[in-house]
């Protein structure tokens, strides 16, 4: 079993980087093996012939594709999808192998406790149309806040991986200090400061790849394997 994580894949726009020619590694893997990517995934948006071809694109893969939800998704169509039990936590089940890592949980991937915290704040709203291309639900409720609470109380703060689609506010400050603060990324810099045996935090959201220190990774282009 092998984890790869990567950055936003504002389909179709970046998701050429998980061709078979731009990723070859993927002709060895198998449903077993897991690429997630951080958020702004994009092929849930309007339910368009586009969205059902990219969607049957990624379950035709030979990995099983996992994410968690950006700022530019479509947030009540993605809310519409049942939601199911998957390794410990709740998903929504796009295809058979592209799972929606809802908000808030804490899986256990063959041993591996990953929390997933998608949405953040779009920069750009005032160019955006509500109920068109931006939903308030970007953001997450005061219910899904205090789910993923309970579930980091549940596992007493102690998780392996934090996939995130925007960083903590101590580590966007350092990466892009012009994004502005927010309850989302103040949140965050919470479970920075009580989950203190994660080994490695993966976010999207800022189109950059680069490591800041040795646990926080922003990722857009890069696919990065994870080594517990």
């Amino acid at each position: 079993m092998s984890i790869y994580i990567t950055g936003d894949t504002h389909i179709p726009h970046d998701i050429s980087k998980l061709s078979t020619k731009n990723w070859p590694i993927q002709r060895k893997l198998s449903k077993d093996d897991y690429l997630i990517v951080c958020g702004d995934f994009g092929a849930v948006w309007d339910g368009s012939r586009q969205d059902l071809y990219w969607q049957d694109w990624l379950d035709s893969k030979s990995f099983t594709t996992l994410f968690v939800d950006g700022n530019h998704e479509n947030h009540p169509l993605l809310s519409a999808y049942p939601v199911e039990g998957w390794r410990g936590g709740k998903v929504h089940s796009i295809q058979p192998s592209v799972l929606h890592l809802m908000r808030g949980q804490v899986f256990d991937i063959d041993g591996t406790s990953i929390f997933t915290m998608g949405g953040a704040s779009s920069h750009e709203k005032e160019f955006r149309v509500e109920g068109r291309d931006w939903w308030q639900s970007e953001l997450p409720s005061e219910l899904e806040y205090e789910e993923a609470q309970e579930n980091l109380e549940r596992h007493s703060w102690n998780v392996d991986l934090v996939i995130t689609h925007c960083a903590p506010t101590s580590i966007q400050q350092q990466l892009a200090s012009w994004y502005i603060r927010d309850q989302l990324t103040n949140f965050l810099d919470v479970v920075v400061r009580r989950c203190a045996t994660y080994q490695h935090w993966c976010f999207g959201h800022y189109h950059v790849d680069m490591d800041i220190g040795a646990q926080h990774h922003a990722l857009y282009y890069k696919i990065w394997e994870f080594h517990k």
